[in-house]
């Protein structure tokens, strides 16, 4: 009774039941374009792409793009380009003064930045779409069509390409404006999700035809164990104390003290997000396609077979290892110590018994460095969990749900979206989701701790 009460308040609350009906009918368009082919392909002769499509780098692609990548789809790079585009606008930031200067100019500064986003994701579409053409031929080449001349071919298909991803760009950035919560989250989440509920059932029905039913239950409580285990790694915090000196201030025409309020600087255990994971998968991708353009090299070497199994011990200690080794080089280029201490000594805030300066800087970066580490193991022992739970004979499919950048991207972005819902019921004096405690999302964290 209580959920369908939830669920009245929220449609009753005439903005957010428009921003909800938004949000879902762009999904819809979005998970409707990951069926449509690209013109001059046959559907029907897609096996090898799809075989392909569903392992190594390419499954993971693949997965980012709700399976739109193996269909050969007009959405077949999904969002992929303009997040590939935003991670080098975002090192930009913190390597060119030219685009620090930006960053710090606000919402000028910010649009700005957002424009170069976009040309830089329509050069990166256009290149993985040529790529993309040469992959086709090479897994399939049946599955193009011959009346069209292989220019003709090429020229269509990334022009339809670079106008697909822009169009899921777009998307993102309407649900963001104008839906709910965070859009280009939203489609990477709905992307991951649209094929939970299929490994769901092939992994129910390898379980029945084992007569392992009771595997399968255990099965599912670990995943929610695991689920809640994200929770703490996304939501976990350190809070420093920090107070202010009180000031005078002129208020009305009175003279007023402001300031002298203990507030909190939230630390995140895990600042670096899953880009750790994502730059690590990168990496231990590497070998097999090197591999590929060296003349005369075995392919049935060890070193390569080992590196190509996700089950193996050398491949699980070394991608855990890059993790750890990720985690503190993301976490070092995000969050900067000596920004945080010009900024509360510039507001007059300090952080009691350390002095101003350069020793709150070098206070809070030994913080933070504490804190990475338990962040960095606990990241690492999520990434390869669906290695470990494949030990116990869980299909590859419904593995991938247990660990890595899905599982971490899946809640925080469900997080994230019940949080702005949350926000918009307390706003309307109505009780929040949760019968006690507030609910907090990855961007909302801070603000909350605060």
């Amino acid at each position: 009774m209580k959920l369908i009460q939830k669920l009245k308040e929220i449609w009753s609350i005439e903005e957010l039941r428009s921003r909800i009906l938004l949000t879902l009918g762009l999904i819809l368009i979005y998970r409707l374009g990951t069926y449509i082919v690209l013109p001059g392909i046959d559907p029907t002769a897609l096996d090898n792409v799809k075989s392909q499509g569903s392992s190594g780098i390419l499954g993971l692609v693949n997965l980012f793009a709700g399976g739109a990548f193996a269909r050969a789809s007009i959405f077949a790079l999904g969002i992929m380009p303009y997040i590939s585009a935003s991670i080098a606008i975002q090192l930009l930031t913190l390597a060119i003064p030219y685009f620090q200067k930006l960053q710090k100019e606000g919402e000028s500064g910010r649009r700005e930045l957002n424009q170069y986003t976009r040309l830089l994701t329509i050069v990166v579409t256009a290149f993985q779409g040529a790529g993309y053409v040469v992959y086709l031929r090479n897994a399939d080449a049946a599955a193009v069509l011959p009346s069209l001349s292989p220019f003709l071919f090429t020229i269509s298909t990334v022009v339809v390409l670079t106008a697909g991803t822009l169009f899921v760009m777009w998307m993102g950035e309407r649900i963001t404006d104008k839906g709910i919560g965070n859009g280009i989250s939203l489609i990477i989440m709905i992307g991951i999700l649209a094929r939970f509920p299929g490994s769901i059932l092939e992994e129910f029905s390898s379980r029945i035809a084992k007569g392992g039913l009771i595997a399968f239950v255990i099965e599912m409580a670990f995943l929610v164990v695991v689920i809640g285990a994200c929770i703490l790694l996304i939501q976990g915090t350190r809070r420093i104390p920090v107070q202010y000196a009180k000031r005078n201030v002129v208020q009305g025409g009175k003279m007023m003290q402001s300031g002298g309020v203990r507030q909190y600087l939230p630390l995140k255990l895990n600042a670096s997000g899953v880009m750790p994971i994502i730059f690590a998968q990168a990496i231990m991708f590497l070998p097999a396609t090197v591999a590929q353009f060296i003349p005369g090299f075995d392919s049935n070497s060890k070193f390569l077979i080992a590196f190509n199994d996700i089950k193996s011990i050398p491949y699980n200690l070394t991608y855990f290892l890059l993790i750890v080794a990720f985690t503190y080089f993301y976490t070092a280029l995000i969050v900067n110590p000596t920004q945080i201490a010009d900024d509360l000594k510039r507001n007059s805030g300090f952080i009691p018994g350390v002095k101003p300066g350069k020793k709150t800087e070098e206070f809070i970066d030994a913080v933070i460095s504490r804190i990475t580490l338990p962040g960095a193991v606990f990241l690492g022992i999520v990434a390869i969990m669906p290695a470990i739970v494949m030990l116990f004979d869980v299909n590859r499919a419904f593995a991938l749900f247990f660990g890595g950048s899905s599982i971490l991207i899946m809640v925080g972005v469900v997080l994230d979206t019940l949080q702005t819902i949350e926000t918009y019921l307390l706003n309307r004096h109505y009780d929040g989701l949760t019968s006690s405690g507030r609910i907090k999302g990855r961007q909302g964290l801070a603000s909350a701790s605060m």
